[in-house]
């Protein structure tokens, strides 16, 4: 276990309480939503709402892991010799990275054969990144295990970046003018939230970070990604299907 000062447990503890409140309020505010929408945005937001449950969910683990992986006494810091459990944020990603694209196909109201092909193919590549990544994540220490994993997750990255702004585009661009701006602004931000998890990732490497220093880097810098990724995207694609219900001239 790495040694962290009494700031950088905190620092940590309430970036993790933080996440557990924004994904418990963003939630609520998605699922209340549904009625604002007409039917054919309806999967779409439920899906959006499910993607911070399951965040909420695991948040809560983590936090208690966290929470039982070391004791605070007297000012210091002491291992409690429970292993603080990353697999929770990896279990959560798995779920929730190819949802996060999904919803984002679904509130444009493609063709079927389209939708199909565009979730299988970005969500299976978004599972196939979180699956690369986590051997090196949980390797035990900041050395070339961690590296080689994490230039292989880059592999479906890079692809699924490469089909948001070349083949996606197109479809983007069959959009109606009034949804076309905030459906790039969703996309824009899908590639700007996760290009700070390689960052984080390998920041370890790039900064020599070490112990304590280190832990609270990578779980900070998760948990922000986390909540701009999920949560703030989570608004974009709710404002979408607001957008384009009231185009439909549909009622909920």
């Amino acid at each position: 276990m790495d040694a962290l000062s009494v700031g950088q447990y905190t620092l940590v503890a309430n970036a993790f309480s933080f996440g557990i409140a924004t994904f418990a309020a963003a939630t609520l505010f998605f699922w209340l939503g549904r009625s604002q929408v007409s039917l054919q945005y309806k999967t779409a937001v439920t899906i959006t709402g499910l993607v911070t449950f399951i965040a909420l969910y695991h948040y809560w683990r983590i936090f208690n892991s966290w929470d039982a992986a070391y004791d605070v006494s007297k000012g210091v810091i002491t291992a409690t010799g429970v292993v603080f459990n990353q697999s929770y944020r990896y279990v959560d990603w798995l779920l929730t990275v190819p949802l996060l694209l999904i919803e984002l196909i679904l509130v444009m109201r493609l063709s079927q054969t389209e939708t199909v092909s565009r979730s299988v193919s970005l969500g299976g590549a978004a599972a196939l990144m979180i699956a690369l990544g986590y051997p090196g994540e949980v390797s035990g220490g900041i050395d070339s295990t961690r590296l080689i994993w994490g230039a292989l997750s880059m592999i479906p990255f890079v692809y699924i970046v490469y089909t948001l702004y070349t083949s996606l585009e197109q479809s983007i661009s069959r959009q109606s003018s009034e949804v076309r701006g905030l459906i790039r602004l969703a996309r824009n931000l899908t590639v700007l939230s996760w290009c700070f998890y390689p960052v984080v990732y390998f920041a370890p490497f790039v900064l020599a970070l070490g112990g304590g220093t280190a832990t609270a880097a990578i779980e900070v810098g998760y948990t922000i990604a986390d909540i701009v990724a999920k949560a703030v995207f989570g608004v974009v694609i709710f404002m979408i299907a607001i957008r384009k219900s009231e185009l439909d001239g549909v009622k909920a």
